[in-house]
């Protein structure tokens, strides 16, 4: 973000204009400096808000005008009410001086003072009001482009769930939820039918937060579903993650890396075959008791020498499988504590099971005190007839 740079601008504002000639000569030596002088005083304030000054070197005593009434009317002005004010004085008087500083003035001058006092002065003060104009173009700046990446966010984020699998019914029924935190995460997940006996289905959370990571995801859930059209390979769990884990290294994806879980079902047999990279357990609900399904492998894209290992087990009528990411259940709590895994198995199998999607994500919410996860939000339920 380039810096804006300010120029020293003073304004005078006196009656006498034998004193705006000694002020501007006394000030030559200032490079740079823009100066006006003004001999109305009736004229000041909208000068002062069409010459935009970084100093206003303002007379006390005026035909028609009190000087102390026209730094008030500095004050009350929005475009003039931060410009640093040094008022000039005939007179070296403390209740004076006092009232000066009491109606908003930074400084006060006996005048005419040595152009060195009156240029060191000068310069202090237009330099400081720079500084406070640059800190505020700058942090001006940030939020237009906070503003601007919170737009491109949005975008990503409607982006992804654009390319999410709609929920499907059958013998294999299917519901998700899914909330983007407000800085976007990399979680994807999806099913679909390799052929008509067997079901794809995954979840991957990418490290790291913004639109680099919802890419990634983006990217890494194309593969799975190209690897749809190689039948032998897309049936057998292991043989996908270890062609993630080739196609997606850490050092070609700046250090980025992800946990997935995937699994096939075949409806013949009723066997599911998964294999896991470091994600959260798959949670498989049967009579209200939880059966862990474990990631027994690394996370993708860390190491070369990448192992994999199938798990298997049978599935019955009514069974129900979650697949999720850590942003459901790593909850900060009001404590600073974070929400124990195990009071999250807890409380989602012992909610009843048509409530459970919508269930988990109110109590979370209780939880944290708040709408909104710190992480994406990405919970997807398979429900096996």
């Amino acid at each position: 973000m380039e810096s804006k740079h300010f120029t020293d601008r003073v304004l005078l504002v006196d009656d006498q204009r034998i004193i705006g000639e000694a002020v501007r000569r006394m000030l030559a030596s200032i490079e740079g400096l823009e100066y006006r002088a003004v001999d109305n005083p009736s004229e000041a304030l909208a000068v002062a808000r069409a010459f935009a000054p970084t100093l206003i070197l303002q007379d006390l005593v005026m035909p028609g005008v009190d000087g102390l009434d026209l730094v008030r009317a500095y004050r009350a002005d929005e475009l003039t009410k931060d410009v640093p004010i040094v008022v000039l004085s005939s007179k070296e008087e403390a209740a004076t001086k006092a009232e000066a500083f009491a109606r908003g003035a930074n400084d006060y001058i006996v005048k005419l003072p040595d152009p060195v006092e009156l240029v060191a002065r000068v310069v202090h003060h237009s330099r400081g009001y720079k500084a406070l104009l640059e800190r505020n173009a700058a942090y001006s700046a940030l939020k237009e482009s906070e503003a601007r990446l919170s737009g491109e966010i949005q975008k990503a984020s409607e982006y992804v769930r654009t390319l999410l699998d709609p929920p499907i019914e059958g013998e294999v029924s299917t519901g998700w939820r899914f909330v983007p935190s407000e800085n976007l995460g990399g979680d994807v997940f999806g099913y679909h039918w390799i052929d008509s006996d067997r079901l794809a289905m995954f979840v991957l959370d990418v490290s790291g937060h913004g639109v680099g990571p919802a890419l990634m995801g983006v990217s890494a859930m194309n593969h799975i579903r190209s690897v749809a059209t190689d039948i032998d390979r897309a049936c057998d769990p292991s043989r996908v993650l270890l062609a993630l884990n080739a196609s997606f290294p850490m050092a070609r994806h700046h250090g980025m890396y992800f946990t997935v879980w995937y699994g096939v079902y075949t409806k013949s047999t009723r066997e599911l075959v998964w294999s896991g990279g470091g994600h959260p357990p798959a949670l498989l609900v049967r009579d209200g008791v939880a059966q862990r399904l474990e990631s027994t492998s690394y996370m993708v894209g860390v190491t070369e020498d990448y192992d994999a290992p199938n798990e298997r087990v049978q599935l019955l009528a009514g069974d129900r499988l979650y697949l999720y990411s850590d942003g459901v259940f790593e909850i900060h709590l009001p404590t600073g504590s974070m929400w124990d895994y195990e009071d999250f198995v807890d409380f989602f199998v012992g909610t009843s099971e048509n409530q459970r999607l919508d269930g988990l994500m109110t109590h979370t919410q209780a939880l944290q005190g708040k709408p909104s996860w710190d992480d994406d939000y990405s919970m997807i339920e398979l429900r096996f007839a």
